[in-house]
């Protein structure tokens, strides 16, 4: 068993091993002309700077989240205050996670442009290799934490006390690790609302003033916000993507853990563990499986970037399937497994494994379609933009509420397949086998920013135009890779949420949510209401931003000498400082709610009221997150197709007509929604309800049969889950 423990830590060594080659390897490439150096020195400065501001705030935010939990720690019977331990691990990886991405992007994006010089191939391989950093220091990281926490403390609270793996020491063990995601989502909160809120602010400012007013090119050097526009890039499509995925990737892996503790399995060679340690295992396996897919993304000069990066995911999907069965035939008993009256044995969870990787695969099958260039959503706002500003806008809104009924189907349809296969614990094992390949994914979304950055260096460098067209390429597919990344990440989400709402009610020893309650019926209305406040709160932050980030464009335009003819030097640092400090001051009253409401609902109304309260926020905040998600990258390629020239009833329009502005109009006001609010949605859900599964023992209503009659007090909850003698017994086969 202790080999198999191991072997999990040692897989994240391995990724951070290919993360430290593949770095330098990026770092040795060449970097271009003092112009180019001097311009992606800039955008490395700024995006450094905005995050040692963004970090002191969550240092201060630590430190008192720390008190709170170091008293919740020492008040429990099934905790312990060396959750603080976990809590402040977890949010220190998932800072360097950020961190690590954002670096290498910040590298890789000049060497991209440089490398665009000479093929398109070649610049492809420095971009994704990028990206492939970005992915594989997510994954490592978050292996190589989970899994080493997981070792000590079942050391600490399990050996040492002489528990077993379904007592109310491995209770405690788990609740301790549960430390750990809470600090990895709260940093990724911070990250994906504040990255979000900088990179909105500079973009939608430097749109409205350079390409409407002025009629400049994107990322013309005379435009004062475009440094700011690529410093915020790396910081919300790099760094916050890079804390939401490792987020994510943790609190699947948690729930499923928490959920295993609650299955019996006889016969098992773990000593009960396998349940548990099976969605390490599998996490672990799946750096392998992505590793083995990185490898595979190669294209020839002139091939379709797009299909070689599907062949690399395919591959790791299918590479991260075939390797499960093995690990679930060799890890799991032969014998039924039972978790909370349902039955179930060892391909039972692997054809749950097989529904999550067939859910992530969907759910980004059909983001593409609605986001994609050249498809039916898109093209049907291409036409409406010739209608004016306001159709425009109209189009979007409703191409994005029409991108949530095929997703809602395919999830809702994952969620009953894999609850036919081996109950609770089959969702969440679903959750899990679709983030095994989370290294892979996070490497095609990251690459899209940097190849956005190289174009950006390329136009301010006056690159030869053949270079722009290269990066051009890459940017167009990463416009589509980032969105199918959302439309991933909003999946995994979901399902993580219902994973970690099982946990919740097991630990709070709750069975139901009955909404026939009143205080249950208002708690579920509250928690619906919560991402449209969050939603509200992060696009105001957008247009407040944005509104002093056009008036500072407009003063340099009117004031300083020169700049339009290129003579004059825009003050790029006062831009970068203006979305600076409205990402730091905005991004606070977000994340309070998230981390707030869950505790003062739990300990004034009770568990089944919190109850209530996740179930209107999960469901109101997966449909928020996928029609801003969406919206917001059908208006972007609808204004892209613009600048590519695209065909309105028999006339070619191209980029700087009247279609063309009214498209430029939908994809600023899709710019919130894509980038702030809408990807923020997943944090939202998962933070509350690891906030829930962590405050759970403690607000815990008292431990009784799922018959809801008198039972005898139970010395775990083992007995709690235990179907009554009466009840049936389901069973998968």
């Amino acid at each position: 068993m202790m080999s198999v423990l191991y072997a999990v830590p040692a897989l994240g060594v391995l990724a951070l091993v290919y993360t430290w080659i593949r770095s330098g390897w990026v770092s040795r490439q060449d970097a271009g002309d003092d112009r180019m150096r001097t311009i992606a020195g800039y955008i490395a400065d700024g995006a450094i700077a905005f995050l040692k501001a963004e970090y002191r705030v969550m240092v201060i935010f630590g430190l008192l989240a720390s008190v709170f939990l170091f008293y919740l720690g020492s008040t429990g019977e099934k905790s312990s205050p060396v959750i603080v331990v976990a809590f402040l691990i977890g949010g220190v990886f998932s800072a360097l996670a950020g961190f690590i991405g954002m670096k290498i992007a910040t590298k890789a994006n000049v060497r991209t442009a440089q490398a665009a010089r000479t093929s398109l191939s070649k610049a492809l391989n420095v971009s994704f290799s990028g990206g492939s950093v970005m992915g594989m220091g997510v994954a490592g990281l978050a292996v190589l934490g989970l899994g080493s926490l997981f070792i000590v403390f079942y050391q600490l609270f399990v050996v040492n006390r002489g528990g077993g793996a379904n007592g109310i020491e491995m209770e405690t063990a788990l609740e301790v690790l549960t430390g750990f995601s809470l600090g990895a989502e709260s940093i990724a909160l911070f990250a994906r609302v504040g990255g979000g809120i900088y990179t909105k602010a500079a973009d939608v400012g430097a749109d409205l003033v350079g390409k409407v007013e002025a009629g400049i090119p994107e990322d013309d050097p005379r435009n004062p916000a475009t440094i700011a526009d690529n410093v915020g890039d790396n910081v919300g499509d790099v760094a916050g993507m890079g804390a939401d995925l490792f987020g994510s990737y943790v609190a699947t892996i948690l729930a499923t853990m928490v959920l295993g503790r609650e299955v019996v399995a006889r016969g098992d060679q773990f000593e009960g563990l396998s349940p548990i340690l099976l969605p390490m295992v599998i996490a672990a396996m799946g750096i392998v499986a992505s590793l083995i897919g990185i490898l595979c993304v190669r294209v020839k000069e002139g091939g379709n970037v797009q299909a070689a990066l599907n062949l690399g995911n395919y591959v790791s999907v299918v590479v991260s399937g075939i390797a499960s069965f093995f690990i679930i035939r060799w890890m799991l008993p032969t014998e039924d497994l039972l978790i909370r009256g349902v039955t179930f044995n060892a391909m039972n969870v692997f054809y749950a494994v097989v529904v999550g990787l067939i859910v992530g695969t969907l759910m980004s099958i059909i983001t593409e379609y609605y986001t994609a260039m050249g498809k039916r959503p898109v093209l049907s706002i291409v036409r409406q933009s010739s209608t004016g500003h306001a159709t425009t806008v109209i189009g979007g809104l409703a191409v994005g509420m029409e991108s949530t009924v095929l997703p809602i189907i395919v999830l809702a349809a994952g969620i009953i397949f894999s609850y036919e296969c081996a109950g609770l614990y089959g969702v969440a094992i679903a959750a899990a086998g679709m983030m095994a390949t989370t290294a892979m994914q996070l490497a095609i979304d990251a690459f899209g920013p940097i190849a956005d950055n190289a174009g950006g260096i390329a136009e301010m460098s006056e690159l030869p135009k053949e270079v722009r067209e290269r990066t051009d390429i890459l940017d167009a597919v990463g416009n589509t890779t980032a969105a199918t990344g959302k439309g991933f990440a909003i999946a995994s989400a979901a399902l993580t949420s219902l994973a970690l709402f099982a946990a919740f009610m097991g630990t709070a020893n709750i069975t139901s949510i009955d909404i026939s309650n009143a205080r249950v019926l208002a708690g579920l209305f509250v928690g619906a209401m919560i991402p449209f406040i969050f939603s509200a709160l992060a696009i105001s932050a957008v247009g407040r931003a944005a509104m002093a980030m056009v008036q500072e464009v407009r003063r340099q335009f009117r004031e300083i000498p020169g700049i339009m003819e290129g003579t004059g030097r825009p003050e790029y640092e006062k831009c970068v400082a203006i979305s600076t400090q409205a990402a730091i001051r905005e991004m606070m009253l977000p994340g309070a709610i998230a981390l707030v409401v869950p505790v003062l609902v739990g300990f004034t109304m009770g568990p089944e009221v919190l109850g209530g309260t996740l179930a209107g926020v999960t469901v109101s905040g997966v449909l928020m997150a996928m029609f801003q998600s969406n919206a917001g990258g059908a208006w972007d390629n609808a204004k892209k197709s613009f600048e590519k020239g695209v065909m309105i009833d028999g006339v070619m329009q191209f980029k700087g007509s009247e279609a063309h502005k009214a498209s430029v109009t939908g994809d600023t006001v899709g710019d919130p929604f894509k980038d702030t609010s809408g990807p923020s949605m997943n944090i939202l859900i998962k933070l509350m309800s690891i906030v829930s599964l962590v405050i759970a023992p403690h607000i815990a209503a008292p431990e009784r049969g799922v018959a809801q009659e008198p039972a005898a007090p139970a010395t775990h909850v083992r007995a709690v889950m235990a179907p009554a003698p009466d009840a049936p017994v389901l069973v998968r086969r």
